[in-house]
This record gives structure tokens, C-alpha cells and sequence, in this order.
């Protein structure tokens, strides 16, 4: 009996494969929402600098890949053998090895929250096209859940892509027929076009960012307008939720800024694990 063919028929392989790509992209997502905020800072300066007539300054290399990995504090660069996905972190007791700088717990947990995201999409959806596909958006909702939250940013540099990929995917009817996907990103961006300048003509403020939109918009290309609704109410009750919690234990009020692109993530989510099942178990059929 041949051993890849074995491989391939066994789940539990496929989910063990995954589990170790999704805590290495995990290490990867990490440093992409530690940089590309500060790459799309660096921009908006060197475009304002442009506009105003002035020459950019001059700045050293930075990107996603350039400069290697270091401590904040002392400038360690972290050796291969230090950025092991969990296992480093462990046994520097999350520590830097050099000026024992505590390292944020956070670091582990988005690889491990990655490794277990790819795991549930292996065990969902098996060997297949959607598979592929389902990873990489499972992926960019992470980062982009961190960002939001560190930031309050969605980039367009992760939304857009993740859009019209989305459209791409269903050109084959991967999720849902590419019409709905059509109407699902004109439909999630609008929805909340629409509620943005409501809440902003009733209260003069800005209730949400743009990047809420296009990260909307994309959920529909990728599952199609039947389930917005349901997204949204899934987002919406998350966050009244959690940032109801969050506003009591801040002491800050109601002027506490809760960023809406984690919910939206987390409702994106269930819209690619249950997204259908759930809106045809309500409706009893799924519209078209």
C-alpha cells in the first residue's frame, strides 16, 4: 500500500498538516499586523510630503520582510531556533532571551488562534478547492481582526484582495453562484454605506470606518447577499456584547471607540462554517 494515498484518504493527517501551516502562518500573521500599519503610516507621510511639494525623507528598508525580526527594547534579532511557532515562546518563558523584556502573550495565542482556525476549515470542508480558498480567508480575517483592534484600521491592502477573490472563487461556485456574490458585495457594502451616513446625519459623528464596508462587501462576494443578514446580526449582537463589557470596565464611558471589524470577522466566520445551514434552517430554503 503506498503512503501517500493513505495520507491523502486520512483526515486526521490533513488536519494535522494544517494545524502546523496554520501556526506557521500564525508566526507570519503576527509580524503583518505589527508592520503594516507602520508601512501604511510611512506611506501617508511620504504621499503628504509629495502633495505639499516637499521631498520625502529618506527612510531605511521596512516591509514584511526587511528588517529581520528583533526585541523592541534591546534590538536582539530573533534567531530561527527563537521564533519556533508557541514552542519558542514557551521555553523563553516568554521572555526575551537577551534582555528578559516580557514578550505579550498575544504572540502565541494569534498562531494558536490560526492553527485551530485552519484545523475547523481542514475538518469542515477536507481536500479540496474550498479548502485552499477557505484558509486564506480564514487567515486574512485574523489579521485583519488585529489590526482593527490594535489600530482601528481595516486595510485595503487585505480587504480588497480578500473581495475580489471572493468574486473569483465563486466564478466556479465554490461558496455560493457568482450572481449572489455579485449582489452580496454591492449589498454588504451598502448596508452599511447607508447605516454610516444615517448615524452620521442623526448624531454629526462617524459611527464607523470605511474599511467596515469593503470588509462587508467582501464577505458577500465570498457567500453571496443571503447572508448578510445574517452576518450582521451575528456582528452586531457580538459586539453590543463584548463592547458593552468592554465600555463598563473601561471607566471611559460611552466615548470609549470600539472597533466593528473583529465582529464582522467573527460573523464572517460563521458565515463559512454554517453560513448556509443556518439561513436555510430559518427560512426553511435558500433564496436565489
Amino acid at each position: 500500500m503506498d503512503l501517500l494515498p493513505a495520507l491523502q484518504a486520512s483526515p486526521g493527517f490533513l488536519m494535522f498538516a494544517c494545524a502546523l501551516l496554520g501556526l506557521a502562518v500564525g508566526s507570519f500573521l503576527n509580524v503583518v499586523v505589527h508592520r503594516l500599519p507602520k508601512m501604511m503610516e510611512a506611506q501617508w507621510h511620504s504621499d503628504c510630503a509629495e502633495l505639499a511639494g516637499k521631498e520625502p525623507e529618506p527612510a531605511a528598508k521596512y516591509n514584511l520582510w526587511t528588517p529581520r525580526s528583533a526585541c523592541p527594547k534591546c534590538g536582539h534579532s530573533i534567531t530561527a531556533m527563537e521564533n519556533v511557532p508557541v514552542i519558542s515562546w514557551l521555553a523563553l518563558g516568554g521572555k526575551c532571551s537577551a534582555c528578559k523584556t516580557p514578550i505579550s502573550a498575544r504572540y502565541p495565542l494569534v498562531e494558536l488562534l490560526t492553527g485551530a482556525l485552519s484545523v475547523a476549515v481542514a475538518w469542515r470542508f477536507g481536500y479540496s478547492a474550498a479548502m485552499i480558498a477557505a484558509l486564506l480567508l480564514a487567515w486574512a480575517l485574523v489579521a485583519l481582526t488585529f489590526i482593527d483592534l490594535d489600530t482601528q484600521l481595516l486595510p485595503d491592502d487585505i480587504t480588497l484582495p480578500l473581495l475580489w477573490m471572493g468574486l473569483l472563487v465563486n466564478t466556479a461556485g465554490t461558496f455560493t453562484d457568482l450572481r449572489s456574490a455579485v449582489l452580496g458585495a454591492a449589498a454588504g457594502y451598502l448596508l452599511l454605506w447607508c447605516v454610516y451616513w444615517g448615524f452620521r446625519l442623526l448624531t454629526g459623528k462617524e459611527g464607523m470606518g470605511f474599511g467596515d464596508f469593503k470588509l462587508l462587501a467582501a464577505i458577500g462576494a465570498w457567500f453571496g447577499w443571503q447572508v448578510i443578514p445574517l452576518v450582521v446580526l451575528v456582528s452586531a449582537g457580538a459586539g453590543a456584547v463584548i463592547g458593552g463589557l468592554a465600555i463598563a470596565f473601561s471607566g471611559k464611558g460611552r466615548d470609549v471607540r470600539i472597533p466593528f471589524g473583529p465582529y464582522l470577522a467573527v460573523g464572517g466566520l460563521v458565515a463559512l462554517f454554517a453560513g448556509r445551514a443556518l439561513v436555510t434552517a430559518y427560512l426553511g430554503f435558500w433564496p436565489s
